[in-house]
């Protein structure tokens, strides 16, 4: 049975609102804790209990869990005894000591730096920090392998700020003289790399930052062409979904979300001055871009890749000798209503020459072009996996939601497990992760399926750890979802949210232990507000 009432819940809630009013968003919301009117925090991590860790996507799940069930963890002190019995939701790392509900279909083969791998041609990826992950783990197909002949070069994101809103440039300069300083080398015949600002400055409220992170990478595309031209090597210029081309929602409030709309694809190839002979396709996918870099590059597409080339006719040139840089404005969607378009607003001179002069195409980068649900937008994730992958690739999330569709989501070996191990053992079960409509980490729908589920096998103690601030959500979003989870919890006569803390915390994938830490000591020693619940 629950051990509150409705009263008792709006606590937390206040709690919540509290930390707003103190000028708290979601997204780092400090750790609040559900305390009994004793004194007692409820619902910590205690030796021997049963978790679900229900996020999708994983890469920004690997720390946390990693102090949970690592024996060997030495990035900071935790607790030595747990021994919690662990399952999370999909494959986060194959290293970790867990039960995956959701096991991969298994490897996806032959993406695009698996091909070059095996055609003997060096690849050059090029990021800063923020995404490393994307050009690599995503676009490699979600393995975590470098091919023989692939390297990376990973220029640091800017550290020691608040917010990127403070410097919205990031370390696009750095990027772009990586990019300037390999174009000279002949060794790369392939080169990938990408622009993070439009993305990561548009999750952020501020138009000033964002106008400004877009003409940083347009100023920087700039000196880009200009290298390519140089050195006389094709430049593909594409994104991996929209986002502050549509920065107002329809009642005028801010999105700071990722959009439906296409991403842009241009071909510029400074290896030929017979620009008039290339014709593309008006339009297509994601998964299309690999399959024509493999064309540039005059390299058979394997089977797996059922994306096709967009090239429709192209000068008679010694293809295999052309160098090729592709280059992702991560964000960069194209809409053609100027009204709350940032992309529109801002100026943006060399891309919109480039658009102008060279042969382009729009690409669908969002929704089962990407792999996921329909009309659902899209996601930095799903984009580079796609452009990697050269094929649609059933993304986590549908293949979830079909289980609980079809009920075998219920039926769940994974799920049984620990539920059926916690009745038995007389422990708790925890449920973590995102709290949100929608998330690439997940869904607040998958939550409720996992309480029906905890309900059906009458389990008596169940604790809810909620992690708040999906991007892209209107302010103190948080609060209501963490409302919408109570209410389920009293519809089911089963479960309690103990924890609320913003997911900069707990979500991390740059070794920034000190944020991990924070989260890791509010589940498990109770460290944070404490909102005191009336037993």
């Amino acid at each position: 049975m629950p051990i509150y009432s409705s009263l008792k819940t709006s606590q937390l809630i206040k709690s919540i609102r509290e930390a707003y009013q103190a000028g708290q968003e979601d997204e780092a919301l400090e750790p609040i804790v559900a305390v009994g009117s004793s004194g007692q925090v409820l619902g910590r991590f205690e030796r021997g209990d049963y978790a679900i860790f229900y996020n999708i996507r994983g890469e920004r799940e690997i720390e946390l869990t990693q102090s949970f069930v690592d024996r060997n963890f030495s990035h900071f002190p935790v607790k030595k005894d747990l021994q919690l019995n662990f399952v999370t939701m999909i494959e986060y790392d194959s290293s970790l000591d867990v039960k995956v509900a959701f096991p991969s279909d298994g490897k996806i083969k032959n993406t695009l730096a698996e091909v070059l791998s095996k055609e003997g041609i060096r690849l050059l990826k090029i990021s800063e920090s923020e995404k490393a992950a994307h050009v690599g783990f995503f676009m490699n197909g979600r393995n975590e392998k470098t091919f023989p002949g692939e390297e990376r070069i990973i220029v640091p994101s800017p550290e020691g700020i608040s917010s990127y809103a403070l410097k919205p440039e990031m370390s696009a300069s750095q990027v772009r003289e990586a990019i300037s300083s390999n174009l000279k080398n002949p060794a790369y015949p392939m080169i990938i790399a990408n622009l993070a600002n439009v993305d990561v400055v548009g999750h952020i409220e501020n138009k000033a930052a964002v106008l400004r992170a877009v003409e940083t990478v347009d100023q920087e595309l700039g000196k880009i062409i200009e290298d390519c031209r140089t050195q006389s090597v094709t430049l593909i210029v594409t994104s991996d979904h929209g986002t502050v081309e549509e920065w107002l929602y329809a009642n005028g409030t801010v999105n700071t979300g990722h959009t439906k709309n296409p991403a842009p694809f241009i071909l510029a190839d400074f290896s030929s001055e017979d620009q008039k002979s290339w014709h593309l396709k008006q339009e297509g996918d994601l998964s299309d871009v690999a399959p024509t870099l493999l064309e540039l590059l005059d390299l058979k597409k394997p089977l797996e890749m059922t994306g096709e080339s967009l090239i429709l006719n192209s000068p008679q040139a010694a293809k295999a000798e052309r160098r090729v840089l592709l280059l992702i404005l991560d964000g960069w969607g194209m809409r053609q209503e100027r009204e709350g378009n940032l992309i529109a607003e801002a100026e943006t001179p060399n891309f919109d020459k480039l658009w102008f002069d060279y042969p382009h195409s729009y690409l669908r980068a969002a929704g089962e072009a990407v792999g996921m649900p329909s009309n659902t937008v899209g996601n930095s994730e799903a984009g580079h996996l796609h452009l990697g992958a050269g094929r649609k690739v059933r993304l986590d999330r549908v293949k979830i939601d079909e289980a609980i569709e079809d009920g075998s989501f219920f039926r769940n070996d994974a799920f049984r497990w620990a539920m059926e191990g916690a009745k038995r053992d007389k422990k708790s079960l925890h449920l973590m992760g995102i709290v949100s409509r929608y998330s690439s980490h997940g869904t607040i729908k998958h939550l409720f399926a996992l309480l029906r589920l905890a309900q059906q096998i009458e389990l008596p103690h169940v604790f809810i750890h909620s992690l708040i601030g999906r991007r892209g959500e209107k302010p103190e979003s948080g609060a209501v979802y963490v409302s919408k989870v109570e209410e389920m919890c009293q519809t089911l006569s089963l479960g309690q949210v103990v924890t609320v803390i913003g997911r900069f915390w707990a979500l991390d994938r740059e070794e920034n232990w000190d944020r991990v830490e924070k989260a890791y000591r509010a589940l498990v020693f109770g460290e944070g507000k404490q909102a005191i619940l009336e037993l």
